[in-house]
C-alpha cells in the first residue's frame, strides 16, 4: 500500500510524537508498504548534533520526508500559536498537490495539532484514501482545563471542528480505554469507528543498549541517584511540583533531578532553582533518540509529571520509553491519567495525583530507600511493555485497520 503519514514533528526533531511516527514509518516500510511522510521543517527541540539543512523532498532509509518550512507554532503565544496552527493543513495541502505523485491507499494523521485533520480529508477525498486520525491529546477539552482557551465563540468553534474531524475520518484511533471511554460517552465518536490503539515503542532501541556512565561523568554525577525527566518542558507538564519536591529532600545529598529537554516554561524554572539555590536540580538540553536511549540506562528512576488542571485521560509516552529501558516510574499525574493503572499493572513503579509536594517528596524518598530493589521493578516494566505495547503488535492492529 502507498500510505501517507502526516505529522507536525519528525526526526531531528526530538519529541514523542516525532520518535512514534518514525517508529511507525519504519515498521510499514518493513512490511514492504511504500511510505511518504509529511511534517513540518524542523524548528524545535533540536539535538546539538543535527544537520544544518533539510530539502524539501528527500528519501531516508527507504521513506519519502516531505518537510514544509510553516509559520512558528511552539515557543509563542497562544494567539500566534492558534494562527500557525490553523493554516497549517493549507500550506500541507499546497505542498502536497505539487510533490505527491503516486496514488495515496490510506492516509494517517496524528493529533495534536487538530486541524491536520483537513489533510486528512483532503486525501481521502482526492485520492479515494482510507483515513485514519491518530488522537493523542483531546482538544479543545485539554486546552479548556489547563486555563489556554476560555473565549466562548473559540471554544464552540474548535468544538465544531473536533466534530468534522471525527466525522470525516474512517476510523479515530485513541492510545488508551479512558480516551475512549471520554469521547464515546460525550458521543464525540461512534462506537463503530473508535479503536483503541495504545502506542507503541521499540523495545529493540533500548535492549541492546548499554550505559557506559558517558552522562554521569561529563555531568559530574559519578556518586549520584538520578531521577530524569526527559522531554517537553512546558505548562501541561507541571514540573514546579518537581521543584517544590526537590527543595524538600535536598538535605538527601546523593539525589539529584536531571532534566534533559526544552519548552516554553525552561526559562522559568531555571530561573527559579537559581533564585532557590536548588543545587540537586540541573538542566541539560535535547539529545538524539540514540543517545537518549543510552541517557535512559545510567539513571536510577525516570520522572513523569502532569499538571494537575489535566482532566482527560492521557497517557505520558515517556513511561513506556522508561518501562522499555528496564528502569523504574515515578508519575505525577493527574487524577484521571490512565497512567496510574499502567503503573500499577505493570508493577513498574508508583505513580500519585499531582497536588502534593509533600506526598511527591515521601514517594522520591521511599524509591532512594528502596534502590536495591529498583532493578526488578525496572524488569517488570519492561515485561509488561513487551507483552503489551511492542511496536510489531500495535502496528499489527493498525495494519487490520487499513485493510478492513
Amino acid at each position: 500500500m502507498n500510505i501517507l503519514l502526516v505529522t507536525d514533528a519528525y526526526p531531528p526533531e526530538v519529541r514523542s510524537s516525532s520518535h512514534l511516527m518514525q517508529e511507525l514509518a519504519e515498521e510499514l516500510r518493513d512490511r514492504n508498504h511504500i511510505i511518504t511522510v509529511c511534517t513540518c521543517y524542523p524548528q524545535y527541540n533540536l539535538p546539538e548534533t543535527m544537520v544544518k539543512e533539510y530539502p524539501e523532498v528527500c528519501m531516508e532509509n527507504g521513506i519519502r520526508v516531505i518537510r514544509i518550512r510553516t509559520l512558528p507554532h511552539h515557543k509563542v503565544n497562544f494567539l500566534v500559536r492558534g494562527i500557525a496552527q490553523l493554516t497549517l493543513p493549507f500550506i500541507f495541502n499546497h505542498k502536497l498537490r505539487r510533490h505527491l505523485i503516486t496514488r495515496q491507499d490510506a492516509v494517517i494523521v496524528y493529533s495534536p495539532p487538530l486541524p491536520l485533520w483537513r489533510v486528512g480529508y483532503y486525501i481521502k477525498h482526492t485520492h479515494n484514501s482510507r483515513f485514519i486520525l491518530n488522537v493523542q491529546d483531546i482538544f479543545p477539552q485539554n486546552a479548556i482545563d489547563l486555563g489556554a482557551l476560555r473565549n466562548p465563540l473559540l471554544i464552540r468553534y474548535f468544538q465544531r471542528m473536533e466534530k468534522k474531524a471525527y466525522d470525516s475520518a474512517d476510523f479515530v484511533t485513541v492510545h488508551s480505554e479512558g480516551n475512549a471511554s471520554l469521547l464515546f460517552d460525550r458521543n464525540k465518536v461512534s462506537q463503530e469507528k473508535l479503536v483503541i490503539l495504545h502506542n507503541w515503542v521499540d523495545v529493540n532501541g533500548y535492549k541492546g543498549t548499554k550505559g557506559f556512565g558517558k552522562y554521569r561523568k561529563s555531568l559530574k554525577l559519578d556518586n549520584s541517584f538520578i531521577f530524569f525527566f526527559g522531554g517537553v518542558i512546558g505548562p501541561s507538564q507541571g514540573l514546579d511540583l518537581m521543584l517544590d519536591a526537590a527543595k524538600i529532600v535536598r538535605s538527601e545529598k546523593e539525589i539529584v533531578f536531571l532534566f534533559v529537554g526544552d519548552g516554553s516554561e525552561k526559562n522559568r524554572l531555571e530561573k527559579r532553582v537559581r533564585e532557590e539555590k536548588l543545587k540537586n536540580v540541573m538542566f541539560h538540553p535535547f539529545i538524539s533518540k540514540e543517545e537518549y536511549a543510552k541517557l535512559l540506562k545510567e539513571i536510577d528512576v525516570g520522572l513523569v509529571c502532569l499538571n494537575s488542571k489535566n482532566k482527560t485521560p492521557v497517557v505520558p509516552g515517556k513511561i513506556l520509553s522508561y518501562m522499555a529501558a528496564g528502569i523504574p516510574v515515578l508519575a505525577f499525574l493527574n487524577r484521571e491519567s490512565d497512567g496510574h493503572k499502567i503503573i500499577r499493572e505493570a508493577s513498574c513503579g508508583y505513580s500519585e495525583v499531582s497536588e502534593d509536594p509533600k506526598k511527591a517528596a515521601d514517594l522520591i524518598l521511599k524509591m532512594y530507600k528502596e534502590r536495591s530493589h529498583l532493578k526488578k521493578i525496572g524488569y517488570n516494566g519492561f515485561n509488561y511493555v513487551l507483552k503489551n505495547f511492542s511496536k510489531e503488535k500495535c502496528v499489527d492492529k493498525l495494519e487490520d485497520l487499513l485493510r478492513s
